[in-house]
């Protein structure tokens, strides 16, 4: 029987012997990360005010149908003292927005990095989830070959215009880009919550709304950022930063490049994951291209 490749280890369909990772198993797995992300927000700690719904065909037309913004109340002295949070809001100021200008890291941004990795995947029992179904299936031999690929394979620097090392799986899904005058990727509720509230982001409307009556949820969200339209922003909202990453990683290593069929409280949740075919890291390993919720 063909082998399927998952993300960078290939891995026998069912039926020939070693292991394989079945939706089944990615359904069970998210189940129990849904349950042990203690560090989400609460509904005491997060209002939304979503007001506008349009339909899919309304989403390009560029109107500002929400005269307040989407974040009505975020408790970011409890939210964002949590080491999680924290670590994730030290990433946001690395990187330059615009494609074709070269990232560059200094030695404390590339530490914030380790400490990201570090604080999510090893810090927290919902990481460390993550590591133990992945080293029982075999993809990873020892915690640092986790971290180490999850750095690469999110951190890694590659091109989106022009030549320029100007992205990454990171930059491109949790802290957004702009490209060819649009805003690109841009997948994360707390990234949102931020520029909106410096005034830099103008909430539109959104398109789909998750059935969700807790965090997290899934919006798909229109909006203006700085000038720069996005069209369908969707995010996983309310969820804490290990579990949007832990999500994405686990989606993109086992089901890349295709939809990945998550179970959340008994409720479907569909990531898209997208592999980036144009450079690679170690032997031949695919950098993360985007990943984010689809409607349902």
């Amino acid at each position: 029987q063909r082998p399927v490749s998952v993300c960078c280890i290939s891995l026998p369909l069912s039926g020939d012997s070693g292991a394989t990772i079945t939706d089944a198993e990615i359904k069970s797995l998210s189940e129990t990360l849904f349950a042990l992300d203690t560090n989400k927000a609460s509904a005491s700690q997060l209002t939304l005010d979503p007001q506008a719904l349009v339909a899919d065909s309304q989403t390009g037309s560029q109107s500002d149908l929400s005269s307040r913004p989407l974040y009505k109340y975020v408790d970011e002295n409890t939210l964002f003292s949590r080491p999680t949070y924290a670590a994730l809001l030290n990433l946001f100021d690395n990187y330059k927005r615009i494609t074709g200008q070269a990232e560059s890291f200094t030695s404390q941004q590339l530490t914030e990095q380790d400490t990201f990795l570090k604080e999510t995947m090893l810090n927290t029992q919902l990481g460390r989830e993550l590591f133990a179904f992945l080293y029982t299936k075999g993809v990873y031999k020892s915690e640092a070959e986790f971290i180490e690929d999850l750095k690469n394979m999110w951190f890694g620097l590659y091109s989106r215009y022009n030549g320029a090392m100007d992205s990454s799986g990171f930059e491109h899904i949790f802290a957004g880009e702009i490209k060819g005058g649009k805003v690109s990727g841009f997948h994360n509720w707390i990234r949102f919550y931020l520029l909106e509230k410096q005034g830099e982001l103008n909430y539109y409307s959104h398109s789909f709304n998750g059935p969700w009556s807790g965090y997290p949820d899934v919006l798909g969200l229109q909006f203006h950022w700085d000038g720069y339209y996005k069209q369908v922003g969707s995010a996983v909202i309310g969820c804490s930063p290990e579990f949007d990453f832990a999500l994405y990683s686990l989606c993109y290593i086992a089901r890349p490049g295709k939809y990945c069929y998550l179970s959340l409280g008994g409720t479907q949740l569909i990531l898209q994951t997208y592999t980036w075919d144009n450079s690679s890291y170690g032997n031949g390993k695919k950098y993360i291209g985007s990943a984010y919720p689809v409607s349902m």
